[in-house]
């Protein structure tokens, strides 16, 4: 399976790929007959229903239909951290996770942190870490939404039904409900996160008054080109359906799509391409101005999930405190780091670690940075060598049992604060 690639150059457009030439049928999408005895296939992410411009779709021309396997039955190894504890308002954070002691692929890798409610709702998030150290041997589909994938360590190639794409850290994919894939390792280790989003397909955020360019170009975006497995072998095919794993064998692998056109197809996009935007005289922007991608609701403006980083940039603003100041927000994040330091903590906050800083929870920089910050002569400065990133989330995030009892939860975070000194003066600066 090869891992050319193209531009996918917009999320609205169709596009087509073959791994054998006149593969594609020309002019329907399910001939009586399909070239080289093939079976035509929708494979849908949005509903029939959906206005063209919302809907995504793509036809599969494979060797065997998907409809061929016997019944799944519930795999007795689940994955780790599904069990929701009860609300928290508190700020929490996490340590990297533990680097595997057994074989553990990517799938048994996953870690649950958090989610917004049930996999069957029509909307919100879930969240989880994965560590693994040896590659899939196994196919996996996910029923219960959309998965963004964002390495922190290790090199992942991800072999999909729709062919295959090369992901190192600070590059992120995004695998539309439904499709399958497996993933190889590159490295001895990997680690990362993954937002699994329940509600409307990712797309590009619109402009407004940014104008025509600017943050993410969709012509960096890029999909696979078709390839094909046609290896009539036992394969494990493992689903998760409300957020449990069922399993079947197939006796032929399921990455057999020799040709496929439409718009509903997996991506990759590299976050060092991203086209940053900020004050060139005072103040701070909102940090909407880094948003990547992003799953709107039904409220007009109010996102299901925002995916929004914070790479390197410079700071250039005129009597402005240029950390990330002090906020409450209706949204609720979840934040990661994947390299360098993020500039509003001055420790703790490390590359694989995270945060979760709930609705209206009060949070900001720490001491040493805002004690820094205010110090600090305001030249042009250069941030480099960083990559956070944020999942955000209209909905209540609710911490797993698994991540509250992680020995990774650090039981210190709040005491980040304590050390900011009162300066109020009321005769004046």
């Amino acid at each position: 399976m090869n891992t050319d690639l193209q531009y996918l150059c917009g999320f609205g457009n169709q596009f087509s790929s073959e791994a054998l030439p006149g593969a594609l049928p020309i002019g329907r999408n399910a001939p009586q007959r399909a070239p080289f005895g093939l079976y035509a296939e929708q494979f849908s992410g949005t509903a029939f229903t959906m206005p063209r411009a919302e809907a995504r779709r793509s036809w599969l021309y494979r060797i065997h239909p998907s409809a061929q396997h016997p019944a799944f039955e519930r795999l007795s190894r689940q994955l780790t951290g599904m069990r929701r504890a009860s609300p928290t308002p508190n700020r929490l954070r996490w340590n990297p996770p533990v680097d595997p002691g057994e074989p553990t692929d990517f799938l048994d890798g996953w870690l649950g942190m958090a989610a917004t409610g049930a996999a069957d709702t029509p909307g919100g998030i879930s969240i989880y870490h994965y560590v693994a150290n040896c590659s899939m041997q196994r196919v996996f589909f996910n029923a219960d939404g959309e998965l963004l994938v964002v390495p922190q360590a290790g090199r992942l190639r991800i072999e999909t039904e729709l062919g295959a794409l090369l992901l190192e850290p600070e590059e992120i994919a995004v695998l539309p409900r439904g499709l399958k894939f497996r993933v190889k390792l590159l490295d001895a280790q990997a680690r990362g996160y993954i937002a699994e989003n329940h509600g409307a397909p990712l797309r590009l955020p619109d402009l407004g008054p940014i104008g025509s360019n600017g943050l993410a170009n969709p012509r960096d975006f890029l999909t696979p080109v078709a390839a094909y497995e046609q290896v009539e072998a036992p394969t494990p095919l493992v689903q998760k359906f409300l957020g449990e794993l069922w399993g079947c064998e197939l006796a032929h692998s399921p990455l057999d799509v020799v040709a496929w056109h439409g718009n509903n197809v997996p991506y990759k996009y590299d976050l060092r391409r991203f086209n940053t935007m900020g004050t060139v005289s005072y103040d701070h922007p909102d940090p909407s101005i880094f948003t990547v991608l992003t799953s709107p609701s039904s409220v007009h403006g109010l996102a299901n999930l925002d995916f929004v980083i914070f790479p390197p940039r410079w700071m250039v603003a005129e009597d402005t405190f240029r950390p990330p100041w002090f906020h409450r927000n209706m949204m609720n994040e979840y934040m990661g780091l994947i390299c360098g330091a993020y500039d509003a903590k001055a420790e703790g906050f490390v590359p694989g670690g995270a945060s979760l800083h709930s609705c209206m929870s009060a949070h900001g920089p720490d001491g040493p940075t805002c004690t820094r910050a205010i110090a600090a002569e305001l030249v042009p400065t250069r941030l480099d060598q960083t990559m956070a990133f944020m999942f955000e989330t209209s909905q209540v995030l609710r911490p797993s049992e698994f991540a509250l009892n992680s020995a990774q939860l650090q039981s210190d975070y709040d005491a980040c604060w304590a050390s900011i000194p009162v300066t109020f003066n009321a005769q004046g600066s």
